[in-house]
C-alpha cells in the first residue's frame, strides 16, 4: 500500500477487512517515514518565489526598487494583459557590469549587503538578492544591462530556473528586465490571480506611491499601449499629486514638515473638508519605502479626531525619514513590514506632528457664530428604549402591545436588526400611511404626523430611497432619459480609479451617463440622467469609483444596483439643507409611493415611528380614556 509516507503494511480491523493507515500517530508505530533528500535547485526556487512574487504588481515592486536603488533617473514601465504576458521595466541607472550579469540572476546575489551588521543599518530598498532569480524561477526573463563604460550590453535569459549563457547586444546604458508568461509553470499560482482590473489597479496603486516618494525620478507606465501615467520628474511633489488627484484636490492638501531627535516627517495630509470612505488613499514611506504599518495608519486617523465624521479617512502621503539602524525592514517576505526601535516615540511625534499641521491650516470659529446653548446642549440619553418608540423598518410596529415595557427589549439589539436588511428584491411591499407634515427639525429631519402616531424622517436617507427606485424603474422600463450638459466636465482620476472607472462604463451608460475618455486618467461627462439634472456631474462620477469595491449591504455583488445607490446617495439631498413647505410635502408623497419606504438603499432606516400608546405613557396618559 502507497501514501505519502511510504509504503505502509495494511492493518487488520474488525471483521478482517483491511484498515488504511493514513494519519502520523500509526505510521509511527511502524516507523515508516520518506527519506530526507534535498530538494531540487528548480523546486527551492519556485517555493522562495512564492514568498517574494505573488502577483504582478510584486515583480513591478521587486524591479522599480532596483532600478532606484541602481540611481536610475527615469523609469518606464510597460505591462500587458495585466501583467500576465509581459512586464518590463527599462531605467538608465548605473547597470549591472558584464562579469556580474550571470551572478545576478543567482539566488542571494547583491552587492548591497557585505556582513551581517548590514542588516541592522540597511539603507536600500532591496537587499535579499532573491527577486531576480524568484521571478526567473516562475517566467521568462530576460536581462539586459550596460555600464556608462561598457562596449556592449549583456543580455541573458532565464526561463523556469535555467540560465541561458549570456551574449553582448546593443542597447543603452543603464538596464531593462522583460518577464514573459508570469506562473506559466505554475498553474496554481495562474489560476488564483484576481480580474485584470484588479491586478492592474495594484499595479497603477503601487506606481503612484513611488511617483510621490520620487519626485526627482521620471516614472512613465504604459498599460495595453496606452500611457496611464507620466511625471516630469522635476522634484515636485505638488505637481505630482495635481497629476494623480487633479488641481483642485492638490492646492487644497496641507503640508506637513517635522523635525524631532533625528526623526523627520514631511508630505502632505487633506484639510477635514476632503475625505475618502476608507483608508486606500493612506500612504507611509519609510526611508523610501512603501510599508503597510497599522500603528502609523491609527497615528494619523487619532490626529483627525473629533474633526472627520464617522467612517471618513484622509486622504495622506506621508514620508519619515530616521537612521537606518532605528527601523529593521528584515522582518517580512516582501519587506512591507517594519519593526522601530521605539514605535511609542514614532506613533507620539506622528500623531503629535499631523495635528499640529491641520490646526495649523484649520480656521479658529470667532465668538458669536455659534448657535445659543439652547439648541446645541444634548439631552440625557435614556438607558433603556420604549417598545412603543420603534424604528418605522419593523413591520408589525403598529401592533405592538399597550402594556409592554421598556426592560423587554435591548436598545442595541432594535438598531442592529434595523441595519441588517434584506435586498430590495427580498423585501415585502410595506406601505405607509398618509402623513401630514408637521414641519423640519434642524434642516435635517422632518416631522410628520399619521393616524397611528408621529413620525420622524431622515430626509438624506428618504430622498436617496426615491431616487434609487425612479432610477431602477426607468432602466427596468427602458425609459431613461439623458440630458446634454451645456458646457462638459471634465474629471481628472488617479490611475488605479481610472482603470477601474474604464471596466465600468458601459454600465454607467444605461443609467444614461454619457462618460467618455478624455486623454490619460482623464474623462469627459457629456450627459447625465435627467433625474439628476441641476446636480453636480464632476461630484457623482468621483462618488462612484470611491472605494467601489467595498461591499455595501444589502446590494453586495449586484453592480448595476450598487452603482445606481452611489450615485443617488450623492445626488440626495443632505442633512442640513432646508427645505421648504412644498418641498417637504413633495417628499412625503414621493416616499409613501415607494415599495421599500422605511430603509434606504443600503439598509439604514428613514424614519423613525412614535406611536400614540407610547406618547401617552410618556405624559401620564395611559388608562386616562
Amino acid at each position: 500500500m502507497r501514501s505519502i509516507w511510504g509504503d505502509v503494511p495494511a492493518k487488520r480491523g474488525a471483521g478482517g477487512l483491511n484498515v488504511k493507515l493514513t494519519n502520523k500517530r500509526h505510521l509511527a508505530e511502524y516507523n515508516i517515514l520518506m527519506p530526507i533528500k534535498i530538494l531540487s535547485p528548480e523546486l527551492a526556487s519556485q517555493i522562495a518565489a512564492g514568498e517574494v512574487v505573488e502577483r504582478p504588481a510584486s515583480v513591478v515592486k521587486e524591479l522599480v526598487e532596483n532600478s532606484l536603488d541602481a540611481g536610475a533617473t527615469s523609469i518606464t514601465i510597460t505591462i500587458e494583459e495585466a501583467g500576465r504576458r509581459l512586464i518590463e521595466i527599462a531605467d538608465d541607472g548605473h547597470g549591472i557590469p558584464t562579469a556580474e550579469v550571470p551572478l545576478a540572476v543567482e539566488r542571494h546575489a547583491t552587492s548591497k549587503l557585505h556582513s551581517a551588521d548590514d542588516l541592522f543599518r540597511i539603507g536600500t530598498l532591496g537587499f535579499r538578492g532573491e527577486a531576480l532569480a524568484s521571478i526567473g524561477s516562475v517566467a521568462r526573463l530576460t536581462l539586459t544591462s550596460r555600464t556608462e563604460n561598457a562596449d556592449a550590453a549583456v543580455q541573458m535569459l532565464v526561463e523556469g530556473g535555467i540560465s541561458a549563457p549570456p551574449q553582448q547586444v546593443g542597447a543603452p546604458r543603464g538596464t531593462v528586465v522583460r518577464v514573459e508568461n508570469l506562473f506559466y509553470n505554475v498553474p496554481a499560482r495562474l489560476k488564483f490571480l484576481k480580474k485584470d482590473v484588479t491586478e492592474r489597479r495594484r499595479i497603477d496603486a503601487l506606481l503612484t506611491r513611488y511617483a510621490l516618494a520620487y519626485p526627482d525620478v521620471r516614472f512613465k507606465l504604459i498599460q495595453n499601449g496606452q500611457a496611464k501615467l507620466q511625471t516630469s520628474g522635476n522634484g515636485d511633489r505638488r505637481a505630482i499629486l495635481a497629476t494623480l488627484y487633479g488641481v483642485d484636490v492638490a492646492k487644497q492638501l496641507l503640508e506637513v514638515s517635522a523635525l524631532e531627535e533625528g526623526v523627520r516627517l514631511s508630505g502632505f495630509i487633506s484639510p477635514t473638508s476632503l475625505t475618502r470612505s476608507n483608508r486606500s488613499e493612506i500612504t507611509f514611506f519609510i526611508n523610501g519605502r512603501w510599508v503597510q504599518d497599522i500603528s502609523l495608519s491609527t497615528a494619523l486617523i487619532r490626529a483627525y479626531h473629533t474633526l472627520l465624521m464617522v467612517g471618513r479617512y484622509p486622504l495622506a502621503a506621508l514620508f519619515l525619514d530616521l537612521e537606518p539602524a532605528s527601523v529593521d525592514v528584515n522582518v517580512h517576505p516582501t519587506k512591507a513590514e517594519v519593526r522601530f526601535r521605539d514605535p511609542n516615540q514614532i506613533f507620539s511625534f506622528v500623531q503629535r506632528s499631523v495635528r499640529k499641521a491641520i490646526l495649523a491650516y484649520t480656521p479658529v470659529p470667532q465668538m458669536g457664530i455659534s448657535p445659543p446653548a439652547l439648541w446645541t446642549e444634548k439631552p440625557a440619553r435614556q438607558s433603556g428604549i420604549d417598545l412603543a418608540w420603534q424604528f418605522a423598518g419593523d413591520a408589525d410596529s403598529e401592533q405592538l402591545p399597550v402594556n409592554s415595557g421598556p426592560s423587554s427589549v435591548n436598545s442595541e439589539q432594535v438598531v442592529d436588526d434595523t441595519q441588517r436588511s434584506t435586498p430590495d428584491s427580498q423585501f415585502p411591499s410595506i406601505k405607509m400611511p398618509l402623513l401630514r407634515l408637521v414641519g423640519q427639525i434642524g434642516s435635517v429631519y422632518i416631522v410628520a404626523e399619521g393616524p397611528d402616531g408621529l413620525y420622524l424622517i431622515d430626509q438624506h436617507a428618504a430622498h436617496e430611497r426615491v431616487l434609487f427606485e425612479r432610477l431602477l424603474a426607468q432602466r427596468e422600463a427602458n425609459s431613461l432619459s439623458s440630458q446634454a450638459l451645456l458646457q462638459p466636465e471634465v474629471v481628472q482620476l488617479p490611475p488605479a480609479q481610472a482603470t477601474l472607472l474604464e471596466e465600468q462604463l458601459p454600465v454607467l451608460q444605461k443609467f444614461g451617463f454619457e462618460v467618455a475618455p478624455f486623454g490619460p486618467n482623464t474623462f469627459q461627462i457629456r450627459a447625465m440622467p435627467t433625474l439628476f439634472s441641476g446636480s453636480n456631474p464632476a461630484a457623482a462620477l468621483r462618488v462612484l469609483v470611491e472605494d467601489f469595491e467595498g461591499d455595501e449591504t444589502p446590494l453586495q455583488n449586484k453592480l448595476e444596483e450598487r452603482i445606481a445607490a452611489r450615485v443617488c446617495k450623492r445626488m440626495a439631498v443632505k442633512g442640513g439643507q432646508t427645505l421648504s413647505s412644498a418641498e417637504q410635502v413633495s417628499l412625503l408623497r414621493d416616499l409613501e409611493n415607494c415599495n421599500s419606504p422605511r430603509t434606504c438603499p443600503h439598509g439604514r432606516p428613514t424614519m423613525i415611528h412614535l406611536s400614540v400608546d407610547m406618547l401617552e405613557r410618556q405624559f401620564g396618559r395611559t388608562g386616562a380614556r
